[in-house]
């Protein structure tokens, strides 16, 4: 990586707003004492995984629901939110970062939801790219632990060396995530990108689904 794309990857933007008060603070907190970067990326990483809610709720028509320091301050984040969380506090702790998307099939959407959304296929999921021991490394924190659990999901660990991408497989061996294709890394969140392809794919009304994922979780595990 030369000097030119180091200063665009750990530069603050509009929706990863590394400048925040609060995401700076928070940052500084997840990295406690770690001295190390791959350190330093696994508290981040843990931070935001179980810090922050997991939430797909939300009102995608509003620009607040991808910012990274309205997630932080909000506890609660759909993954495009979680990952861009976790890109600033990557970038506040001196480690390049951006953010990625995967077209995915969640077989394990909730029946509300899947109804809401006309389909299980879930594309621009969220995705940090963090740069470690000289390449991109992919870390997924979109599922809290808490919901895990309820989900019997496996929670997903990082170990700031490898890539962390959903598990294909629940606990009982049922068939979790599947990745149908990838999407270009970006320094920023485009959305307008996505705002554009969430209207033309899916069928809720008001900007988004409404529910709450972590109650409809039990009855369609049970």
């Amino acid at each position: 990586m030369n000097e030119q794309e180091r200063a665009i990857y750990l530069s603050p933007t509009k929706f990863i707003d590394a400048d925040d008060r609060d995401v700076v603070a928070f940052a500084r907190e997840a990295v406690g004492e770690a001295t190390s970067q791959r350190d330093k990326a696994m508290g981040l990483y843990f931070a935001v995984r179980d810090g922050i809610r997991y939430d797909p709720y939300r009102d995608y028509e509003d620009d607040e629901t991808y910012r990274a320091s309205s997630c932080l301050r909000e506890g609660r984040g759909y993954c495009v939110a979680k990952a861009a969380l976790l890109a600033a506090g990557a970038r506040v702790a001196g480690i390049p970062a951006r953010v990625s998307f995967a077209d995915v099939r969640n077989h394990l959407c909730t029946p509300r939801l899947r109804a809401q959304m006309g389909s299980d296929v879930f594309i621009y999921h969220g995705i940090a790219e963090l740069y470690l021991g000289g390449k991109w490394v992919k870390a997924t924190p979109t599922f809290n632990i808490e919901l895990c659990r309820r989900f019997q999901v496996l929670p997903l660990d990082f170990d700031g060396e490898n890539d962390a991408l959903m598990h294909p497989f629940d606990e009982t061996g049922r068939q979790h995530m599947e990745y149908l294709g990838y999407r270009d890394a970006s320094a920023d969140v485009p959305v307008d990108e996505i705002k554009q392809a969430f209207r033309a794919l899916y069928k809720w009304k008001n900007g988004g689904p409404t529910g709450d994922f972590e109650v409809e979780a039990v009855p369609e595990r049970s």
